[in-house]
């Protein structure tokens, strides 16, 4: 028992340790950084989405699991890769070009295949006919080109090493095998080689099923040997890591407090896919880097090289284009911190600081048509403001008290982002916009709200009649309720001492009248539904596919899946509202669905994680038909409906509200 004691202590210690390793500069690179390359590459891009001559749904890194290869039918892929095409330097360059400052590259994913020479003879030396180090290529590459160099590591998913872990349950015997043998044997071994011999300054976790505090801290007397290494939050057992990882999203409001990361694709899987050609446009890519940066974030931006090492020529076009407009506005990215204002109907600002001044970088991205760009809320001394395309010119600032002006006559518009760059005190301040928490964004006869700011002393007014408010406006206090005939737009400001402070928060309230009930004699309490097995990226027309299961439930759910992937339901049935009112109803997936009831819809369809999409609707007291349909292909599921109506919080739908 003492013995256990011990132990346990070392490992919380351990771990204590792993949360709070963080010396006070070895963050700085990263912060300057902004924007990174990610690139998943293995021995997945052979088949690269086609199994059989099918093509299998799901991201391409993960066709082994989605296609449920066996393992030894899988391994035969190591033999077809060869990337005789792959060129470190030409792959690092590209990234610098486009204004990149850090690559993160898997080193190995979840198949098991490493990229990288290691006592496993599974790797790209010993298993490929390429017989080269592809981790050590770019290595040298990235310490050549001076570009800050990290690996991915898949610590407990691995589906072919006797143990692994495959967050999904194993579907092949060869891959039974104890955890814990696995990590002695080849994890642990794996990462003690990629960071001695490569020298990460990066060290990026993922999906770390069965990972618990005492397996996760068998791998921190490893990193405790690189105090400058950086890790991410995935390597589980409540490792905090150093920074967070959104994954293909960006958070509404960063993540406060906290050094994060969005990884994202530039078309719909990591790993290459022959036929995924679904891009995001140059713009799109510009503007998540842009929104991410203004948020406080990092852009991790994603690659899928094919089999011969060569990178699609799409996401080639797009960097390249990316970099073009960094080589004016990269200065608008790099070292930057959050944006003071809370929202901008125009566009983002990132900021820093530059001496006895504070540099604004104003990102429009929708161009006013006066030409005329107002700053909300701003306060402080402008000493001028110029396009960083062209900043030898002066722009005419227009005093208009905490809403400063900025004329934009002749300004080359950029149809990415144009970016003007604002000098100003070190003083300055911003008086953001109130917030305006409307419950509902319709109403049936009164619409109800609360209006609330975090500027001290400050008075709101607000009008509904679509003027500017003024100090002889209604106050906004507490709850606010007003009848108007049709639908309006609400408009507040902040007032100190009679002077407009703030931004503008504007609103918009539709009327509409409530749906009625349907009459339906005989019901009985319950959901109907209808099971359904198959691959699919987006909702199927369900009614043309064979029936798999189907009874009656009490609530839409996934409770009765007969699988974990691969799957679908259509509910059917009727809502019973207890009361005439404005009903917000709250749909939540992974993957794809969809809601109609009484004739309105609420889409949240396609292939995605956790995502949750509402509807406001005005309904009539009694039953209400409606019909749920879902889908889920890889990955984690889930499938929740909750509403919320008249004062009442956001709640699971009560089982009695449901009936057919």
């Amino acid at each position: 028992m003492k013995k256990i004691a011990i132990f346990t202590t070392i490992l919380f210690l351990l771990t204590s340790t792993a949360c709070k390793r963080k010396p006070a500069n070895k963050m700085a690179w990263w912060h300057e950084a902004r924007f990174g390359m990610f690139i998943h590459w293995g021995i997945y891009s052979v088949p690269a989405g086609v199994y059989h001559g099918k093509e299998v749904p799901g991201i391409g890194e993960w066709i082994m699991s989605n296609a449920k290869i066996p393992v030894a039918e899988y391994k035969k892929y190591a033999s077809q890769f060869n990337p005789v095409d792959f060129d470190a330097d030409k792959w690092v360059k590209l990234a610098k070009d486009a204004g990149m400052k850090y690559i993160v590259i898997t080193s190995k994913h979840h198949d098991g295949f490493a990229m990288f020479k290691s006592v496993d003879p599974f790797n790209v030396v010993d298993a490929t006919p390429y017989k080269k180090d592809i981790i050590k290529a770019i290595a040298a590459a990235c310490k050549k080109y001076g570009m800050h160099f990290g690996l991915y590591y898949s610590q407990a998913q691995d589906w072919t090493h006797p143990g692994g872990a495959a967050c999904n349950g194993h579907w092949d015997p060869a891959q039974d095998g104890s955890f814990d043998d696995y990590l002695t044997n080849v994890a642990i071994p794996q990462v003690k080689e990629i960071l001695s011999k490569y020298h990460p300054e990066i060290l990026w976790w993922d999906t770390p099923c069965e990972m618990d505090s005492a397996r996760a801290a068998r791998f921190l007397p490893l990193i405790a040997n690189y105090p400058n290494l950086i890790i991410n939050n995935r390597l589980g057992g409540g490792v905090e890591g150093d920074f967070e990882t959104p994954e293909q999203t960006i958070p509404a409001t960063g993540i406060p407090g906290k050094n994060w990361e969005s990884c994202m694709t530039m078309n719909d899987t990591w790993g290459y896919k022959v036929n995924d050609h679904n891009w995001k446009s140059t713009k799109t890519l510009v503007r998540n880097l842009i929104d991410i940066a203004s948020k406080g974030g990092n852009y991790l931006l994603n690659v899928g090289p094919t089999s011969r090492g060569v990178i699609p020529e799409a996401s080639v076009e797009r960097l390249h284009a990316i970099g073009a407009w960094m080589k004016t506005n990269g200065e608008a990215i790099y070292g930057v911190s959050a944006s003071p204002f809370k929202t901008l109907d125009w566009g983002r600002c990132t900021r820093k600081p530059a001496g006895d001044k504070v540099l604004l970088y104003l990102h429009i991205f929708n161009f006013p048509d006066n030409d005329t760009l107002t700053i909300p809320g701003l306060t402080g001394k402008i000493f001028k403001a110029y396009p960083l395309s062209d900043k030898s010119r002066n722009l005419n600032i227009i005093s208009n008290g905490n809403n400063p002006e900025i004329d934009l006559s002749g300004v080359d518009k950029d149809s990415l982002a144009t970016v003007i760059a604002v000098e100003i005190s070190k003083g300055m301040k911003v008086y953001n916009a109130p917030d305006i928490d409307a419950g509902y964004d319709i109403f049936i006869d009164t619409a109800r709200f609360r209006i609330t700011t975090d500027i001290d002393n400050a008075v709101i007014h607000y009008t509904t009649d679509g003027s500017t408010p003024t100090v002889k406006s209604p106050v906004a206090k507490g709850l606010n309720k007003v009848s108007i005939p049709g639908s309006f737009t609400l408009k507040a400001f902040c007032f100190i001492n009679g002077n407009a402070v703030s931004g503008l928060a504007e609103h918009h309230f539709t009327k509409e009248t409530p749906i009625p009930s349907v009459t339906v004699k005989n019901v009985e309490p319950g959901l109907r539904y209808t099971y359904y097995e198959g691959q699919w990226k987006n909702l199927p027309d369900f009614k043309k596919l064979k029936v798999v299961g189907e009874g009656v439930c009490e609530q839409p759910g996934i409770t009765l899946k007969k699988q974990n992937t691969d799957y679908g339901f259509v509910f059917t049935g009727y809502l019973d509202v207890p009361e005439t009112g404005v009903y917000r109803l709250q749909l939540t997936s992974d993957d794809g669905s969809l809601l109609r009831i009484s004739g309105k819809a609420l889409f949240n369809d396609g292939q995605h994680a956790m995502t949750t999409k509402t509807l406001d609707v005005a309904l009539g007291k009694g039953l209400h038909p409606v019909e749920l349909e879902f889908f889920q292909a890889d990955g984690g599921d889930g499938l929740t409906l909750n509403w919320k109506y008249s004062d009442n919080i956001v709640s699971p739908i009560p089982d009695e509200n449901w009936v057919h």
